[in-house]
């Protein structure tokens, strides 16, 4: 079996290290004996999304974020045809935003690809940053990563990534993070997320073979020995804490 991976636009949108969600990706799959490509695109190469498995759309800057977003919006079809046909793709922070219909800032109106009926606002006084902490449906062991954003995403009547159970998510008050569209999964988690928990990475891995493989897939399992510690280590420390992002200081 094998994957190609396409890292979209990663000389812009790589905030936090987030290059290393495609490296986690790669890693697993070769222990696996899954050959995995990585194919990395900038801002003026073709995208053929017919020959991906998985996209990742990593987090800019507000500026990198437009820049990408005028790029993005001249193959927005070929994207939401992708997605619409159960393509695989994690998008963090910025990107998550770019999925949504506008990302409002002080500078102006981010115009989003709007494949997924969500919308963000810059919120006024201070920024969403901390440890997160989630539990979702999808998996067995929390998720965890770090957030640190100032758009509040309103979800409307999208499935959540998951719910909050310290930080602030979404938008610091609905309790939830991220979304779930089709085979896509928008987050603003950080850290980067894919290394901290396995069983993400293995979510995604999965969903593309079962896709290009037209038929169900369970992956071998990995001892995951150091990983679920470190998960279990952050649980533990944050646990019984409570995040007020009220409290915390503006930046810039």
């Amino acid at each position: 079996m094998n994957l190609t991976i396409g890292h979209l636009y990663p000389d812009l949108l790589n905030l936090y290290g987030d290059r290393g969600n495609i490296q986690c990706l790669k890693k697993r799959c070769e222990w696996r004996d899954i050959q995995a490509e990585v194919v990395s695109f900038e801002i003026t190469d073709e995208i053929d999304f017919s020959k991906l498995d998985i996209v990742l759309l990593g987090g800019g800057s507000d500026r990198e974020q437009m820049l990408v977003c005028r790029r993005l919006l001249e193959i927005r079809e070929d994207f939401r045809a992708y997605v619409e046909d159960n393509g695989v793709v994690i998008a963090v922070c910025g990107g998550y935003q770019l999925l949504g219909n506008y990302y409002q800032t002080a500078e102006g109106r981010i115009e989003g690809l709007g494949i997924i009926d969500l919308d963000t606002e810059q919120g006024e006084n201070y920024r969403l940053i901390d440890n997160i902490i989630l539990e979702s449906d999808l998996f067995s062991m929390p998720v965890v990563g770090f957030e640190n954003h100032a758009g509040r995403t309103n979800l409307k009547n999208n499935k959540p990534f998951g719910r909050v159970i310290y930080g602030s998510g979404n938008d610091g008050k609905s309790g939830y993070e991220g979304v779930v569209y089709k085979n896509v999964i928008g987050t603003y988690l950080h850290g980067p997320l894919l290394p901290k928990n396995p069983q993400v990475a293995d979510y995604l891995i999965e969903k593309a073979l079962e896709r290009k493989y037209r038929e169900k897939i369970t992956l071998k399992e990995l001892p995951d020995l150091e990983e679920r510690e470190a998960n279990e280590a952050m649980c533990q420390r944050l646990k019984g804490k409570v995040s007020r992002p009220q409290d915390q200081m503006q930046l810039g």
